[in-house]
């Protein structure tokens, strides 16, 4: 069994902060090698010390997260430490921006202390379970090929980005996706679960998606809702309920693969 200490560098503007996780995350396993404020200290550290893992924000001062995340890529280390994000920014584009800069996990604050832990030890297996690296390395990617098509339906089918609904009604969708039989608890799971994320209540959430699907009927491409699906769903006085609408998508992303 391997037992050497992963070296973990934490980068965090917040000193609280780092003092709770350093207090919390060193064990027989991980050790915090370092904590800095600001990622210039940072990369000194990292260009004359051996690091497994960097944990980091993306709001930093001086440079951000995206840049020091550049700077770590241009050092062109033999061992390139890992790098896991966590963040207070939880938008996609936050996210999949991070991910193209070369980040290997991304975690939203607060987190769970314990499961930082277990993120940390799967990046840093030498010979890593299947299942991790699918976790880790394709979920992302996954995400945002999967947004870009249901970008790609929104915009057929006439809902407008700006409104609430569109976020909703997207994340309604991957959850489908995800979890199928999430359509059959609607109510009780599916926007309870939305309205979490986003920080309101359910049934603003039921109406918000409510609206934008009411916001497509309303322009008048149902043919184009038609054409979307290969069949003839719906006429003009024919208005699908959330779910079906949610469920019609869903299935159709999962029959292309998604």
């Amino acid at each position: 069994m391997e037992t050497t200490l992963k070296k973990v560098v934490l980068v965090d503007n917040n000193e609280a902060m780092r003092e709770s996780i350093k207090k919390q995350i060193t064990n027989d396993k991980i050790e915090i090698v370092a904590d800095f404020s600001e990622a210039v200290k940072a990369i000194n550290y990292i260009k004359e010390n051996e690091v497994d893992v960097i944990v980091t924000d993306i709001v930093l001062p001086n440079i951000d997260g995206y840049e020091f995340l550049e700077a770590i890529n241009k050092l062109g280390l033999i061992n390139k430490p890992k790098i896991l994000i966590l963040s207070a920014l939880s938008n996609d584009n936050f996210v999949n921006k991070a991910l193209n800069y070369g980040a290997d996990y991304y975690m939203v604050k607060p987190c769970d202390v314990n499961l930082l832990k277990t993120r940390i030890l799967e990046l840093t297996q030498k010979v890593p379970d299947q299942n991790i690296v699918t976790n880790i390395k394709t979920v992302k990617p996954r995400n945002k090929q999967l947004e870009e098509k249901i970008t790609n339906i929104f915009i057929t089918v006439g809902i407008p980005a700006h409104i609430k609904g569109y976020q909703f009604l997207r994340e309604a969708i991957k959850m489908a996706i995800d979890n199928p039989e999430i359509i059959n608890s609607i109510t009780k799971k599916l926007y309870p679960s939305i309205a979490e994320r986003f920080e309101t209540t359910a049934s603003k959430v039921e109406r918000a998606i409510r609206h934008a699907i009411e916001v497509a009927w309303n322009r008048g491409k149902i043919e184009n809702i038609n054409a979307l699906f290969g069949i003839r769903v719906y006429s003009n006085n024919e208005k699908p309920t959330n779910g079906e609408f949610i469920a019609l998508v869903a299935d159709k992303m999962l029959i292309e693969g998604a």
